[in-house]
């Protein structure tokens, strides 16, 4: 079904075209007579768009959708359908990505299943460059019940030992989990991780070779890490690096909406669940 401002086009084609009358032309678009002399009377709400565009070009890399929560909670009166109809008038869309190879994945059941905060971390590692040429890593620690990001640490040659002081401020503040899913990495396979997870009780649930879907959490956030954060800053030194990556975690724990909480921010989720307290 063609909509009514495409079909005015077609009118004005014609008519200028043939030089024919509204009447004939009306007759061989097939459209009715009121139709050119149709005025939309939708309220085009200015300050909801002024203020849309002011949020999408501040979260560069949102969709419509954490959008809409967004102003939902500043008290905006929207429904979602609406939100992607105007988001799509002002042409905010995002940059449509590669397309991916579709493949059968079979995925396993993870070992540990946690009912609540703190009882799983996944991490991993993420690689990117400085302004000026030299790399540096990033070690990434999530809460698997509450997507909540623990740790975003930066260094130029991440270790083992790093690891485990990253891992030691987190239990001394979180408490030591019962189980944290990671790679195959010689960091994660080393006898010093190994011996941290015998004294601290934790067991460490290695992925599959081959199988990132195995931690498939970490990797989860490690994509919208490198889509919202990495890849719109310039790091022309370490220090500068370990600010901005600070900064975005605070702001993906208590602002980003969550999809697979519901639309809530990991910070929320987890504020809930402390006042529902123990099932």
């Amino acid at each position: 079904m063609v909509r009514p401002a495409l079909r005015v086009q077609a009118l004005d084609y014609v008519r200028g075209h043939y030089g024919i009358s509204l009447r004939r032309a009306c007759q061989l678009v097939q459209v009715s007579r009121s139709t050119p002399y149709y005025e939309r009377r939708k309220d085009p709400r200015p300050e909801l768009r002024r203020r849309m565009r002011e949020l999408a070009n501040t979260r560069v890399r949102w969709g419509y959708r954490r959008l809409h929560v967004l102003l939902r909670r500043e008290g905006w009166q929207l429904g979602r359908s609406q939100c992607y109809r105007i988001y799509g008038e002002e042409q905010l869309q995002l940059r449509s990505k590669l397309p991916k190879k579709r493949k059968m994945v079979v995925q396993r059941r993870q070992r540990v299943l946690p009912s609540a905060p703190g009882q799983a971390w996944s991490m991993d590692f993420v690689a990117e460059e400085f302004s000026h040429g030299g790399k540096f890593r990033i070690l990434t620690v999530v809460d698997v019940f509450t997507r909540e990001a623990l740790a975003v640490h930066a260094g130029h040659r991440l270790k083992g030992e790093h690891v485990v002081d990253v891992l030691n401020r987190l239990a001394r503040h979180h408490g030591a989990p019962k189980a944290i899913f990671v790679d195959n990495g010689s960091e994660f396979t080393g006898r010093l991780m190994d011996m941290w997870a015998y004294h601290q009780g934790v067991r460490l649930d290695f992925s599959r070779p081959g199988k990132p879907t195995d931690n498939s959490f970490v990797e989860t956030f490690n994509g919208s890490l490198r889509d919202e954060c990495l890849n719109v800053h310039w790091f022309a030194s370490l220090a500068q690096a370990q600010d901005l990556l600070e900064a975005w975690r605070q702001d993906y724990n208590e602002s980003r909406p969550h999809s697979a909480l519901n639309d809530l921010t990991p910070a929320e989720y987890a504020r809930r669940i402390k006042e529902m307290g123990p099932a």
